[in-house]
């Protein structure tokens, strides 16, 4: 499943204008649904985030998509996704977090999300959202720490716009560039790439310090 979810992302200039005339309003609901899932649930922070969201707004002229319609679905989706998150993690987030090992969630992840929450407090909120794996993470240690809703609320919106509208705006104006046509493919892994740096260069770090101790 999880190949053939990346397969398509990885080629959503042939298969979206196919699947926006077949199944037209139903496409809005499959993308609402992967990015709701890819920030709401814990268990699957290998969904595409950001290089769905840019995929899908660069091929929106050409699959006569509404690129407004998509910037709502996407910005719904980050925001109830998060909220989702939140909420797991206030109810249920501090006895999944004291155990040990987990079957589903990597520790280091939750680690890692709580750490930088630890450390940047609600704007982690905002930042984490553009790093994949970690922004999965970072809504549901926000419940395990109990921060009020209301500040979470305030955090979520800016960062969920944010997150959207860079990616959407970035794929809608520069998808029809021949060079972005002919290579979104390795775009949309330079994305994820480049937004990881931020947690390899701080994993290593610490691999580092712990090193010298």
């Amino acid at each position: 499943m999880i190949q053939n979810i990346f397969h398509i992302v990885m080629h959503l200039s042939d298969y979206l204008p196919t699947y926006f005339q077949e199944y037209g309003t139903i496409i809005y609901l499959v993308l609402f649904a992967i990015i709701f899932c890819e920030t709401g649930l814990v268990i699957t922070p290998f969904l595409p985030g950001d290089s769905l969201i840019f995929a899908a707004s660069a091929v929106a002229v050409g699959a006569n998509a509404n690129i407004f319609i998509l910037f709502v679905v996407f910005f719904a989706a980050a925001i109830l996704g998060n909220t989702s998150n939140y909420y797991i993690g206030l109810a249920i987030g501090k006895k999944i977090y004291n155990k040990p090992t987990h079957r589903f969630i990597k520790k280091e992840s939750l680690d890692s999300a709580m750490d930088f929450f630890n450390r940047r407090g609600g704007a982690a909120i905002i930042l984490t959202r553009f790093m994949p794996i970690i922004r999965t993470f970072t809504p549901f240690v926000a419940g395990i720490s109990e921060m009020k809703a209301r500040s979470f609320t305030y955090y979520n919106l800016i960062g969920g716009f944010l997150w959207v509208a860079v990616f959407a705006a970035a794929g809608y104006f520069f998808g029809e560039q021949p060079f972005v046509k002919d290579n979104i493919s390795t775009i949309m892994i330079a994305i994820v790439v480049i937004s990881l740096l931020p947690a390899i260069i701080t994993w290593v770090v610490k691999k580092i310090k712990k090193q010298k101790v």
